[in-house]
């Protein structure tokens, strides 16, 4: 016969067999067998419970807004306005300007003219009155003239997005970069927060992603999504890499469109997919940049989701986007690292910025 110590022992291991139930029996601990058994019960129960409310705290995490967890404050701070450009250190712009070895300069920017293509019902006109506008003055019989132009200036053609740009509707608050509420800092003279002027001046290292070279043809189908397995297929054939502060553009030969076949140009373009922007984002980029109207893929990865991308990068991350640039020569030259330059225009309250950046080689 067992000893009762024994079953004892075995009474808080898997091998409690009959015998033992017996002689526990015999010695009148069948109630301890019970309460260890019990014991066991709600150790389980409570390590289910446990599983279960984590599970669930993830879910609502994941669902606390439309794209995802709250994303604020910022890295740098509850009351930053700059965004990922924060990134450009002195040590930073050294490094980009130590890249020029011949001094070429390469306009990225397009020509603002009456015809280019603009999404939606953007405008663009430009006129000059009085032809001339002012004079003749003075003995000299001086005469001038002055253009006057109409339009969302920072929205179109060759375009810079700020963070007042793009935002996300919560529970019928829109909430922007770092946080912040449009009914706190909208205003119809201006943003009283998040504009423009905020940005500053970028200078800092470029890495050009040829997707069109990459792929064999000269302009890659509209709506074509880059992956993630694309871009270090590009990094590892043009022999670069992408660091934090870096610009990164994406040439994809939609840009050959442009003046030529506006409507084809607009109805979609191909680039990056929301995950390969999350994967650049990981990277701690400062701006990403196309030769299309919309950087990231139109349609997208997720039909259901209208430039999803856009709000990564600009609401979650505060990374800024350079649309509709012209990056023919830098493709055709194969230059793949280069200094970028921009400076957007100081337009207090705006959403974006025109102007023509550059590379330099």
């Amino acid at each position: 016969m067992l000893r009762e110590k024994e079953c004892v022992k075995r009474l808080y291991s898997t091998k409690l067999d009959v015998l033992c139930v017996r002689e526990l029996s015999q010695g009148g601990i069948m109630q301890q067998i019970r309460y260890v058994r019990w014991s066991r019960f709600q150790f389980a129960f409570v390590v289910f419970l446990g599983i279960t409310a984590s599970f669930l705290v993830v879910v609502a995490l994941a669902q606390e807004t439309p794209i995802g967890p709250k994303w604020w404050p910022s890295e740098w701070g509850a009351d930053d306005q700059r965004g990922a450009v924060n990134r450009i250190t002195p040590q930073k712009i050294l490094q980009a300007a130590s890249l020029i070895k011949e001094g070429k300069i390469y306009q990225l920017g397009r020509l603002y003219e009456h015809g280019m293509p603009l999404a939606g019902n953007r405008s663009y006109v430009l006129t000059i009155p009085g032809m001339p506008t002012q004079g003749p003055s003075g003995k000299n019989k001086i005469v001038a003239n002055s253009e006057m132009v109409s339009a969302e200036i920072g929205q179109v053609g060759t375009q810079f997005d700020g963070l007042g740009h793009v935002g996300v509707q919560v529970d019928g608050e829109n909430i922007f970069y770092n946080g912040n509420k449009l009914s706190e800092f909208g205003d119809a003279y201006g943003l009283k927060k998040l504009g423009i002027e905020n940005v500053g001046v970028i200078f800092t290292r470029g890495v050009l992603l040829d997707v069109a070279a990459y792929k064999g043809v000269e302009s890659v189908d509209a709506g074509y999504i880059v992956t993630v397995e694309d871009i270090t297929g590009m990094l590892e054939k043009e022999k670069v890499d992408i660091q934090e502060g870096d610009v990164v553009l994406f040439h994809t030969g939609h840009g050959k469109l442009w003046m030529k076949d506006n409507q084809k140009y607009l109805s979609g373009g191909p680039g990056p997919g929301i995950t390969a922007i999350k994967w650049l984002a990981e990277k701690k980029i400062v701006m990403v940049g196309s030769d299309t109207g919309s950087v990231e893929a139109m349609p997208g990865e997720n039909k259901d989701m209208f430039v999803e991308g856009h709000q990564h990068l600009l609401v979650r991350n505060g990374i800024h986007i350079h649309e509709n640039l012209d990056l023919s020569e830098l493709a055709k030259d194969k230059v793949y690292e280069f200094v970028y330059s921009f400076a957007p225009l100081r337009l207090k309250g705006a959403t974006g910025s025109p102007g023509n950046p550059f590379a330099i080689k």
